[in-house]
C-alpha cells in the first residue's frame, strides 16, 4: 500500500512497530524510498481498512496501491518550496545582502517578522504536524528537530522585537532553514523518482488496447476487456497485449524489455508470446492464455515491487541507530544551549543549539539502504534477473559455492535420441516398442523417444499393464509381450535370460555414457527364463552453450561449483567434465538434494542452489539463495529467491556481481550518512570554537543536512552505470 508523510528512518520505525504489533499481522515492512508498505496478514483477524487506520493513527496517510506516491510527493514539495522561497528570498536579501552594505530599512525587524510568519506556520505546518504525531507515538523524528530548531529561532526573534531589541533577530535562520530543508526534500524526491524508474518502465510496456479477432471481424478493445481464449492480431511494430500462443503467422519478437535478450527471437505457430514485448516484422495471430495479473509482465512488476519493499538485513542497523539517535541529539542540543548560554549568552547558545538540531537529522541514514536496493533490483529486472527482496540481493555477495542441477539447468532440458542398437537378433523395433511403453510417461526422456518415433513416422501400439518403477525404469505389455525399459538387469535381483548378450554391450554402453548420454536397455520379460535384453537406446540432453562460460566465471570469482543429479555416475561425470565442474553428486533423488545442500553449507559456507524451481524446490528452499530458471513465459516466481528469466547461467555471476556492487553502495551511503553527523555535530556544538574559532551556522547546517540526503540518493543512482 502507499504511505505518505514519512520523512526519515524514525517514521519508518514507528509504522513498522505499530503494524507488527497488530493482531493478525504476520509480517510488515515499510520502505522510505518507495513510500510503500508490504503487509502480510490473516484476513480472519484484520482487514486492509483496519491496517490503514493503524497507519493513519500514527499521523501518516495510507491508501491502497494506485497512484504514484513519489510523483505526488514531488509535486507537493515543489509547491511548498516555491511558496517558501517566495518569502525567504526577501528575508535573505534584507538580512544578509543589505546588512553587508550596512543598509537598514525602516521597521526592518517587523518586515522580517511579517515575511517569516507564513513560512513558519503555513509552509512549515507540515513539520509541526509530523513532530506532534511523532511525540504522540512516544518517539522523535526529523520533523521534531526541524520544528524545535526553527521555532526556537522564530520565537526568540519575536521576544527580541517585543522585549529586547538589542539581542537581534533570527528570522532569516528559521525561514531560510525551512526553505533549504524543503529544497533538499524536493531534490531527494526527484532523485527517488529516478530510482523507481524500473517499475515505471515495466508499467509502460503494456499497451492500452489490442485487436481482437471474432470470425472475420476485427475490433479494437481495451486490454482489460481481453478474455482467455480470445484470438488477437498483432501487426509489425505493435506490442503484445497479453501472454499467449501463436496460432497463425511467423515473425521475430523483441523480448529485450522482459528478458534482457538483445536479439529478436524467431517465433512461429505454437510458440509462446509475452505481454509487453514488441512484434518486429510479420503479422501474427495468437490465442490469449494469461491475462491481467497472471501475465509474465504483471508477475515481474509485482515481484520487483515486493523486492523494493522488503528490507535488507543491513537496514536494521539504520533502524536501530535512528530509534535512539534523535532523542540523543535533542539532549545534546539542550546541553549545548545551556552551556553556551552560561558562557557566552543566550544568543550564542541558541545559535549553536539550532545548528546541532539541524545538522543531525538522520534522513540520509534512512535512505542509505533502500535507495541502493531499489536501483539494484531495477538493474536486475532490466537484465532479466528478478530478485525477490533486499535480503536476497544483500546475501548473494556472501555466496561461497553454487550447486547446479543438471537437467534443464546445465543442459537444455530437452533430451534427444542419439543412438539405437539391437542386442542379439533383430526381432523387434526398439524405437517402436520403447515409444509404445513411454506414451503414458511424462518424463523428459519419454518425450525424446516419442519425438524421435514421430520424426521417423514409427507408429505406436497400445500399452497395457503400464507401471513406472522408481530408480529402474518402466514396464508394460505391448502386442501381448511384456517389456521393460531402463536398467532392471543391473539394479535388481531379476535374472537375466542372456547374460552374455548384455556383457557384449557393456563396453558400448559405457562409451555412450562417457559421452554424457543416458542409456536404457529394452528387455523382453520372459517369466520363466527371466529378462532378455533386446536393444539399447541412448538419449542425450545437449549442454547449454553458456554453461561452461558461467562456471569458469564463477571460478575466477573464487566461487566453487557443484553438480547434483539423479543420473548415473558416468553420465554425470561426463557432463561435469565438459562444463568444468570437479565436484559431482550422482544418483541423488529429489528429496535427498536438500541434505546435500546442508552438507555443502557446513563445508564451504553460504550456498546458492540453481534448479528448475519445481523438482528442486526443497533444495532451493534449503540453500541460502535459491535460483530458479525461468522459461520467459512461465517464470517460477514463487520458487527461488532469484529468478533468471532467460535461463542463462551467465546471469548467475551477474547476480552475484550486482549484489557486491549494491552492498558496496550501501556501505558507502552508510559511511557518508554517518560521516556528516559525526563530523558536523561536534562543530555545531562549538567544541572547536575555543581552539579554532570554528562555528557552524544553522543555515550552513541546513544546507549540509539537505544535501547529505541528495548525495546518498545520487550515489545510489551511480549504480545504473555499472556493468554486470
Amino acid at each position: 500500500m502507499n504511505i505518505s508523510g514519512m520523512h526519515c528512518a524514525s517514521c519508518v520505525a514507528v509504522i513498522d512497530q505499530a503494524l507488527n504489533k497488530a493482531e493478525g499481522v504476520t509480517k510488515a515492512s515499510v520502505n522510505l524510498s518507495t513510500a510503500k508498505g508490504s503487509v502480510e496478514f490473516d484476513e480472519k483477524k484484520i482487514n486492509v481498512e483496519e491496517i490503514i487506520r493503524i497507519i493513519e493513527s500514527k499521523g501518516f496517510k495510507a491508501e491502497k496501491p494506485g497512484e504514484d506516491v513519489i510523483a505526488n510527493e514531488e509535486k507537493r514539495l515543489e509547491k511548498s518550496f516555491l511558496l517558501s522561497a517566495l518569502f525567504a528570498f526577501p528575508i535573505f536579501f534584507i538580512s544578509m545582502v543589505l546588512m553587508w552594505f550596512h543598509i537598514t530599512l525602516p521597521y526592518e525587524h517587523f518586515i522580517l517578522w511579517a515575511l517569516a510568519t507564513p513560512v513558519q506556520f503555513i509552509v512549515g505546518w507540515q513539520f509541526y504536524k509530523g513532530a506532534y504525531s511523532s511525540l504522540k507515538n512516544g518517539s522523535a523524528n526529523m520533523d521534531t528537530l526541524i520544528a524545535i530548531g526553527t521555532s526556537a529561532a522564530y520565537f526568540f526573534s519575536v521576544y527580541s522585537i517585543l522585549h529586547a531589541p538589542e539581542q537581534g533577530v533570527y528570522f532569516e535562520t528559521s525561514a531560510i532553514l525551512i526553505t533549504l530543508v524543503l529544497l533538499g526534500k524536493y531534490l531527494e524526491a526527484k532523485a527517488k523518482g529516478k530510482t523507481s524508474g524500473a517499475i515505471r518502465n515495466l508499467l509502460n510496456l503494456a499497451p492500452k488496447t489490442a485487436t481482437v479477432i471474432e470470425g472475420k471481424d476485427e475490433s479494437r478493445v481495451l486490454i482489460e476487456e481481453i478474455k482467455v481464449g480470445n484470438i488477437l492480431l498483432v501487426r509489425p511494430g505493435e506490442k503484445i497485449a497479453v501472454d499467449g500462443i501463436i496460432t497463425e503467422g511467423h515473425t521475430s519478437i523483441d523480448e529485450s524489455m522482459i528478458t534482457g535478450e538483445s536479439m529478436p527471437i524467431e517465433k512461429k505457430t505454437g510458440d509462446n508470446v509475452i505481454a509487453g514485448t514488441v512484434n518486429s516484422i510479420g503479422s501474427i495471430r495468437f490465442r490469449a492464455t494469461k491475462i491481467g495479473e497472471d501475465t509474465t509482465l504483471a508477475k515481474i512488476i509485482k515481484l520487483v515491487e515486493e523486492a523494493q519493499t522488503k528490507k535488507a538485513p543491513i537496514q536494521r542497523f539504520a533502524d536501530r541507530v535512528s530509534s535512539f539517535f534523535v532523542p540523543a541529539v535533542i539532549i545534546i542540543a539542550l546541553i549545548t544551549f545551556i552551556a553556551w548560554s552560561l558562557l557566552e549568552g543566550i544568543r550564542f547558545g541558541l545559535f549553536t543549539a539550532i545548528s546541532v538540531l539541524v545538522i543531525a537529522c538522520p534522513c540520509a541514514l534512512g535512505l542509505a539502504t533502500p535507495t541502493a536496493i531499489m536501483v539494484g533490483t531495477g538493474i536486475g529486472a532490466k537484465n532479466g534477473i528478478l530478485i525477490r527482496g533486499g535480503d536476497s540481493l544483500e546475501s548473494a555477495h556472501m555466496i561461497r559455492s553454487v550447486i547446479f542441477d543438471k537437467t534443464g539447468t546445465i543442459t537444455n532440458g530437452k533430451p534427444k535420441v542419439t543412438d539405437i542398437k539391437h542386442i542379439g537378433k533383430k526381432t523387434v523395433s526398439i524405437l517402436g516398442v520403447s515409444a509404445s511403453l513411454e506414451q503414458q510417461s511424462e518424463h523428459p526422456i519419454a518425450k525424446a523417444i516419442l519425438d524421435e518415433a514421430d520424426r521417423k513416422n514409427i507408429s505406436r501400439t497400445k500399452c497395457t499393464n503400464f507401471m513406472a518403477v522408481p530408480g529402474q525404469g518402466i514396464r508394460g505389455t505391448v502386442r501381448g509381450k511384456n517389456y521393460r525399459l531402463g536398467h532392471f538387469g543391473s539394479t535388481s535381483a531379476d535374472k537375466l535370460a542372456d547374460k552374455s548378450a548384455i556383457k557384449e554391450s557393456h563396453e558400448y554402453i559405457r562409451s555412450l555414457e562417457e559421452e554424457g548420454k543416458t542409456t536404457m536397455i529394452l528387455y523382453e520379460d520372459r517369466k520363466k527364463l527371466g529378462l532378455l535384453p533386446v536393444g539399447i537406446i541412448a538419449v542425450a540432453d545437449p549442454i547449454k552453450d553458456t554453461s561452461r562460460e558461467s562456471i569458469n566465471t564463477l571460478k575466477q570469482m573464487g566461487i566453487e561449483s557443484y553438480m547434483i543429479t539423479g543420473d548415473n555416475e558416468v553420465t554425470a561425470c561426463a557432463v561435469a567434465r565438459q562444463v568444468g565442474i570437479d565436484k559431482v553428486y550422482h544418483r541423488v533423488m529429489p528429496e535427498q538434494k536438500a541434505e546435500y545442500v546442508k552438507q555443502i553449507q557446513k563445508k564451504t559456507g553460504k550456498v546458492m542452489m540453481v534448479g528448475d524451481g519445481i523438482n528442486d524446490a526443497p533444495a532451493l528452499a534449503e540453500a541460502d539463495i535459491g535460483i530458479a530458471m525461468g522459461s520467459g513465459t512461465d517464470v517460477a516466481i514463487e520458487t527461488g529467491d532469484i529468478v533468471l528469466i532467460k535461463s542463462d547461467l551467465r546471469d548467475i555471476p551477474k547476480a552475484i556481481r550486482l549484489s557486491r556492487l549494491t552492498v558496496g553502495k550501501i556501505k558507502q551511503n552508510m559511511f557518508w550518512a554517518l560521516f556528516y553527523n559525526i563530523l558536523g555535530i561536534p562543530i555545531a556544538t562549538g567544541l572547536l570554537y575555543p581552539f579554532t574559532g570554528w562555528l557552524l551556522s544553522p543555515i550552513l547546517a541546513g544546507t549540509a543536512m539537505a544535501f547529505s540526503s541528495v548525495s546518498v540518493v545520487s550515489n545510489s543512482l551511480l549504480l545504473r552505470k555499472a556493468r554486470l
